[in-house]
């Protein structure tokens, strides 16, 4: 028996279509919004059949379906997270800052604290590895610093985090089961 599907319906497909595409942004745009106008169009035919309600419940839970999705275009298993390499690259460097800052500061009140009025230049070597050297200038109870900038090496270290932290090797095509058309398993031309 048909059912009129009514604007009460098209909003119950409608949230469960959005709720979907909200957890396929891992996959292209192109693809998730064909996936999209696929799970749209079959839910309005089947809650014309069957009503809306029933549809949805049929369907199951957008999570299960996104997951499927998921699976089918990128393979089980953990993926890449473009989100936590990102959070990667803009906190780290706040944080990395914030310490080094710190340590500089340090060495400034180091100073004063053993002369009262200190007067002249002083260089520190920064922290190893992470930080080019400071030079403090006091000057009539005044300390300026210049220096301190990241090394080359906390570049690399801050790509390579971001790589690691958000598995983004995982986003890479697969290369396994493809080979040049027109060869065989053993590797000869046909």
């Amino acid at each position: 028996m048909p059912h009129t599907v009514t604007w009460l319906d098209r909003l119950r497909v409608e949230r469960l279509v959005w709720s979907l595409d909200q957890r396929l942004y891992d996959l292209p745009t192109r693809t998730r919004v064909a996936h999209r106008r696929e799970v749209r169009a079959n839910l309005l035919t089947a809650a014309a059949e069957v009503g809306a309600a029933e549809a949805v419940r049929r369907i199951g839970s957008a999570r299960e379906l996104a997951g499927q999705y998921l699976d089918a275009e990128l393979g089980e298993g953990p993926r890449h997270s473009w989100i936590a390499a990102a959070l990667f690259l803009f906190t780290t460097p706040l944080v990395l800052n914030f310490f080094l800052s710190e340590a500089a500061n340090a060495y400034q009140q180091a100073i004063t604290a053993a002369q009262a009025h200190a007067e002249g230049t002083f260089t520190w070597s920064g922290v190893s590895w992470l930080q080019s050297s400071l030079t403090f200038d006091f000057h009539q109870g005044q300390a300026t610093h210049i220096g301190g900038a990241w090394t080359p090496l906390v570049y690399v270290l801050l790509v390579a985090g971001a790589v690691a932290c958000g598995r983004l090797w995982r986003a890479l095509p697969s290369r396994r089961n493809q080979r040049p058309a027109g060869s065989t398993t053993d590797g000869l031309a046909l």
